[in-house]
């Protein structure tokens, strides 16, 4: 996203709603210049719109941001979820933790078990896809003789993984709950592989 987008939306978040004039004022910029930028920002849907209706003169445009925009500001829920699980651990025994994720890991893969789907393993496969999308995996499936590979190319948990490994589990249940059957990790890049990769059998 460009500078100037990113300041508009900076300047909506501290001013909470913002007109056209508020913006133009606060960042320097001609009115013209803030309209074109809010098209944009609302064609993607980051901003929320309303009409302020005064009792003098034409109504006017107030903007503020809808919960899509949140992923263009810091954020820290790693250091959250790693404070978190530091306490625990200092807190409580191992298995006491390890009972915690097993807890964890178990009700995701039922939300999603759930869900369990029909059709050719490749089929599966690729709506599996976007259910770990939602979860914030970026996968791609290959087809292999027997099978087929899925690799993940991204890891939403990574930097809560390399002091918290354990987490490594979620993505490996919800696969293995969603498709049914048995899944082999065969590639991890908290172990030093590039990608995570699962092999999946036929059947």
């Amino acid at each position: 996203m460009r500078d100037t987008r990113l300041a508009v939306l900076q300047a909506i978040r501290e001013q909470g709603q913002a007109t056209v004039a508020s913006l133009a004022a606060a960042l320097g910029i001609s009115p013209i210049s803030v309209r074109h930028h809010l098209t944009g920002l609302q064609a993607e849907g980051l901003l929320k719109v309303s009409l302020d209706r005064q009792a003098v003169g034409r109504p006017k445009h107030v903007y503020s941001l809808s919960q899509a925009a949140e992923r263009y500001f810091p954020v820290a829920y790693h250091t959250f979820a790693e404070r978190l699980l530091d306490e625990l651990k200092a807190s409580l025994t191992a298995e006491q933790v390890a009972a915690i994720i097993d807890r964890m890991v178990a009700s995701i893969a039922a939300r999603y078990g759930s869900l369990q789907l029909s059709g050719s393993l490749e089929e599966r496969l690729h709506k599996l896809v976007d259910i770990l999308g939602e979860e914030g995996f970026r996968a791609a499936v290959r087809r292999v003789e027997n099978g087929a590979l899925q690799a993940e190319l991204n890891c939403p948990y990574v930097f809560i993984g390399q002091r918290h490994p354990e987490v490594c589990r979620i993505d490996h249940a919800i696969i293995r709950s969603v498709l049914g059957r048995d899944v082999q990790r065969m590639a991890c890049v908290l172990e030093g592989d590039r990608l995570c990769i699962f092999s999946v059998a036929e059947s």
